[in-house]
């Protein structure tokens, strides 16, 4: 196996080659990972579910980054990192074909089932890419290059929910209006049969693509990171650190990762639905999702123009924690009735379309831009100066991961047992962690 010393410059011919291939997986997270912003009030519909129950979609999604994510680094130091990810593209795929037979019996355990499994092959990815990513160039600028790729990321979570919204709840208004007014049990049945077996066709889609992509990774020329070579940072030592344990900047930060991606994935996730709750039609709420992630798209942008020439990446996190704050507090603290409309363009068909939307739902909204820089700031911050433990350390980062499994949940019985605007109070809590690392969980550095 060919590899490159990251104590070595890279040539740029390799470094564009790594950036390219990475843009593209990244692609494929957001696609897949925000799908689950439709697919909660889809399945709410299709298995009968409350909220609670219907929040089981993320939490099958992402457990299996908390369950997997250590074997995923094992098997990296045996495979490395290219065939890694191939193999993680594979798994994807069998997830998305489990998609087949939870619909056609409506079963809502096998779609989990199929989430886990994708959430397994997501786990290797990640595992693999987001070091990749901040070792393959100047640490300095790593944040930087995760914007980039975030960008990418959030853009196909933009027009995902669109792409199988505009296919899986086609009519929903008028299917809503139909199965309230139907009092037999089998013809209900029969009617939500059908609905559930429009997720089919564009999961066998889903499936093809990925496995595809899988074997042209094999073919194509991805340069391997050394990272048992890597050097610590000057002024630091690892040298007598026997474990990752010896690093607590790195384990709290983890602890602050789990509370970022719980509230990045409500701010994505829940949108859709409280904009259902809130009586807003479906042509509108479709849209929801798209909007926290344009939002994110805009961070991003000012992440890659500011840093770190303007703006440090510890600046950048402490100055999301505030917004968070705020955009938090404004959720909670609008009026559900005060409505606004807006011009909004298809980012898929790019016809235009006027939104209306709730003030309350666009603060939700916004908290996309104030976790846009979260995750490129934390990562560099947590890895800064692990040396030869970055993929045991990665994995633990991944790990976290499983916020977005339990705080979703959290959010989605505060929703049952209160509404579903004062359960975003679960959020202010989570920025608070991440404020507190910004202005001194990353100094604590172990002797």
């Amino acid at each position: 196996m060919n590899t490159v010393d990251t104590a070595a410059p890279m040539s740029r011919k390799n470094y564009v080659i790594g950036l390219v291939v990475i843009a593209v997986f990244f692609f494929i997270f957001g696609f897949i990972t925000w799908l689950n912003g439709i697919l909660i009030p889809f399945l709410r519909t299709a298995c009968e579910l409350t909220n609670f129950q219907a929040y089981f979609v993320t939490t099958a999604f992402y457990i299996s980054y908390f369950v997997m994510s250590l074997p995923s680094s094992a098997l990296l130091k045996k495979t490395g990192f290219r065939k890694g990810m191939s193999i993680g593209l594979w798994i994807m795929a069998a997830g998305a074909l489990v998609f087949i037979p939870a619909a056609l019996s409506r079963n809502y355990g096998i779609f989990l089932l199929g989430l886990f499994v994708q959430g397994t092959g997501m786990a290797l990815l990640q595992t693999a890419v987001n070091p990749y990513v901040t070792i393959i160039g100047p640490r300095e600028s790593a944040a930087r290059r995760i914007s980039m790729m975030g960008i990418a990321n959030k853009f196909a979570g933009a027009i995902a929910p669109i792409i199988i919204g505009a296919h899986i709840m086609k009519g929903s208004k008028v299917l809503d209006q139909q199965l309230a007014s139907i009092t037999d049990a089998v013809t209900r049945g029969e009617i939500l049969d059908q609905l559930a077996t429009r997720v089919i066709n564009p999961y066998i889609i889903m499936a093809v693509i990925l496995v595809a992509l899988g074997f042209l990774l094999t073919l194509a020329h991805l340069p391997e990171v050394d990272t048992e070579a890597e050097e610590p940072e000057v002024g630091e030592t690892n040298v007598n650190k026997t474990s990752i344990w010896h690093f607590p900047h790195m384990i709290i930060g983890a602890v602050a990762l789990f509370f970022y991606v719980g509230v990045e994935v409500i701010a994505g996730d829940t949108i859709i639905r409280y904009g259902q709750s809130l009586s807003i039609d479906m042509s509108s709420a479709k849209y929801f999702t798209s909007l926290t992630m344009l939002g994110m798209i805009i961070g991003y942008v000012m992440g890659i123009i500011l840093i770190p020439k303007a703006l440090s990446q510890v600046n950048a996190l402490r100055i999301s924690a505030v917004l968070g704050i705020i955009f938090t507090v404004g959720a909670i603290m609008t009026p559900s009735s005060t409505q606004i409309t807006m011009p909004f363009r298809d980012l898929v068909t790019f016809d235009a379309v006027t939104l209306t939307i709730p003030v309350t739902v666009l603060f939700v909204a916004l908290m996309g831009l104030a976790n846009a820089l979260v995750w490129p700031s934390m990562w560099p911050l947590a890895l800064n100066g692990v040396g030869k433990f970055t993929k045991t350390a990665s994995a633990l980062l991944i790990m976290s991961v499983v916020g977005g499994a339990l705080i979703p949940l959290l959010y989605g019985k505060l929703a049952d047992i209160f509404n579903t605007q004062s359960a975003y109070w679960v959020c202010l809590p989570c920025y608070l962690m991440l404020l507190y690392y910004s202005l001194h969980g990353y100094r604590l550095k172990g002797r």
